[in-house]
């Protein structure tokens, strides 16, 4: 039986996910510093592709926010070395 790190070794897609995952979370890491404290528990990393790093919010008033400070917060991602070109803000559904 393999265990779930061993799984995701082994395949080339699931270890590509988990690379994903783990930038997503690094990425986090460096712009957390950054927001507000009262915004921070309403923002979570999101997916993360070629194009951009996606940010899951609360409501519409926190992507608001987080426009506002995309430019500073794209640049603090691109000065701690990640090549990630653009921001996308996401409000999650609530269902």
């Amino acid at each position: 039986m393999y265990s779930l790190e061993q799984a995701v070794r082994a395949s080339p897609v699931l270890s590509q996910v988990a690379q994903r995952v783990e930038l997503s979370r690094r990425l986090m890491e460096v712009i957390r510093p950054l927001l507000p404290a009262p915004l921070r528990p309403h923002v979570q990393a999101g997916p993360v592709d070629d194009e951009a790093w996606c940010l899951l919010v609360a409501n519409p008033a926190v992507a608001t926010k987080l426009k506002q400070l995309s430019p500073a917060l794209l640049a603090a991602i691109q000065q701690a070395g990640h090549a990630i070109p653009r921001l996308r803000i996401k409000v999650r559904s609530h269902r």
